[in-house]
């Protein structure tokens, strides 16, 4: 069950509705952490009635596995069940692209599997080894709260092309990707368009939405015989689907979800989305506006949906590819409000990394020294970025 004793103030912040949700009356402390950030969550079980050794990867547990004669669930008017609350939590150390020493196999063998359970230095754990006393105690906090209690044996999240790649990016693709990164992760911020979508806390896009980040992973599947609807935790989207031959949108409509429509092939839900805008991007990457994305659920087991995307877009990339996650259930995992905007302390802090930025410049131009790089940590953030004070730090209790 997610609890959070101690938020942390991120990049796009661990909103206020955490620490409400929570009961926690905390000042918070910056860790200086970047929105993108893919944290690597510790592959070691985490549930206290669990071995910590697993011999099988939970893909290989699913009820459509193990049992020929399991049939997937249905309503009254006879479509499959996908309702629930889902979440890709133990999807969380998986790469996107496949490393290249397992080449064209999905998953790995069962040594390497075992290594992958028995390991866990990564994410969270060699985060929190660079941190202060309370870094360390915020983010053991976070740790216990967001991760997963099953480890899968993917190699890699693409699975087509064949050795897990994604598609070399066309001439247009190179532009795009430069300009996803310019000025995004070390400024220049001098307005709000200097920051992205995600900082603006506007959306993170359909996969964005779902792909594991730092937390806030929940979404919930509700289904009627002509809808499906598919809310999403952070940051608050929700995507209504029509079942009934509804057309998408008109070509000039642009949306940042995009236009879906859906329909069952057989116990599969097929999405098929279309009318996005170019700027946000897909499984990371960037893409244009004729990007259409092809998703399919399908339930292989009480807590457990499968969830493959191809991505076709070929102004963007030089062939489609596909990748695939596992959405699974969580005990006592839930849906809770996403109060953005309460808890955006990024913003804030970008715009006085950017000040004291300035300030240095101005300096060092009128001592007729070198104007400062805008250097990088290894995360991608403005190495002037430093926690700010105590008499900086917000309580973003006060007043209750």
């Amino acid at each position: 069950m997610r609890t959070l004793d101690k938020p942390v103030n991120l990049r796009i912040g661990l909103t206020a509705r955490t620490a409400r949700a929570r009961g926690s009356k905390l000042v918070l402390a910056s860790l200086g952490l970047s929105a993108g950030l893919a944290v690597v969550a510790d592959s070691r079980a985490q549930d206290t009635g669990r071995e910590a050794k697993t011999s099988v990867p939970a893909e290989q547990t699913a009820a459509a596995v193990v049992d020929p004669d399991w049939r997937v669930p249905r309503f009254s008017w006879g479509d499959p069940n996908l309702e629930g609350t889902f979440t890709s939590r133990d999807m969380s150390g998986i790469p996107m692209a496949r490393p290249a020493e397992y080449g064209t196999r999905e998953h790995l063998t069962a040594e390497e599997f075992n290594q992958r359970v028995e390991g866990g230095a990564g994410g969270l754990v060699a985060l929190a080894a660079n941190q202060s006393n309370e870094g360390r105690l915020q983010l053991s906090a976070l740790d216990s709260a967001e991760v997963g209690t099953r480890v899968f044996g993917y190699t890699s999240y693409i699975i087509d092309p064949e050795d897990g790649q994604m598609p070399a990016l066309t001439a247009e693709g190179k532009k795009l990707q430069a300009m996803r990164r310019s000025g995004q992760s070390n400024g220049p911020y001098h307005s709000m368009e200097d920051f992205s979508y995600y900082d603006r806390c506007i959306t993170r896009g359909v996969t964005g939405s779902i792909l594991p980040s730092l937390y806030g992973d929940a979404m919930r599947i509700v289904q009627s015989p002509t809808e499906v609807a598919i809310s999403y935790e952070m940051l608050h989207d929700t995507r209504v689907i029509p079942l009934d031959g509804h057309p998408p949108a008109d070509p000039g409509v642009r949306e940042y979800m995009g236009s879906s429509v859906g329909h069952w092939e057989g116990d599969t839900l097929v999405v098929e989305t279309t009318n996005l805008t170019d700027k946000l991007t897909v499984g990371r990457a960037p893409h244009s506006e004729d990007l259409k994305l092809t998703e399919r659920f399908t339930r292989i087991d009480p807590d457990m949906i499968d969830y493959v995307v191809t991505v076709d877009d070929p102004r963007t990339f030089e062939r489609p590819w596909t990748f695939r996650l596992t959405l699974t259930t969580q005990p006592g995992y839930e849906v809770l409000e996403y109060s953005c905007h309460e808890g955006n302390f990024f913003v804030a802090n970008a715009l006085r990394a950017e000040k004291e930025y300035q300030k240095r410049v101005a300096e060092a131009k009128a001592n007729g020294a070198p104007v400062p790089e805008r250097s990088t940590g290894s995360g991608g953030s403005l190495g002037i970025y430093e926690p700010p004070s105590a008499s900086d730090a917000v309580d973003i209790n006060a007043g209750e």
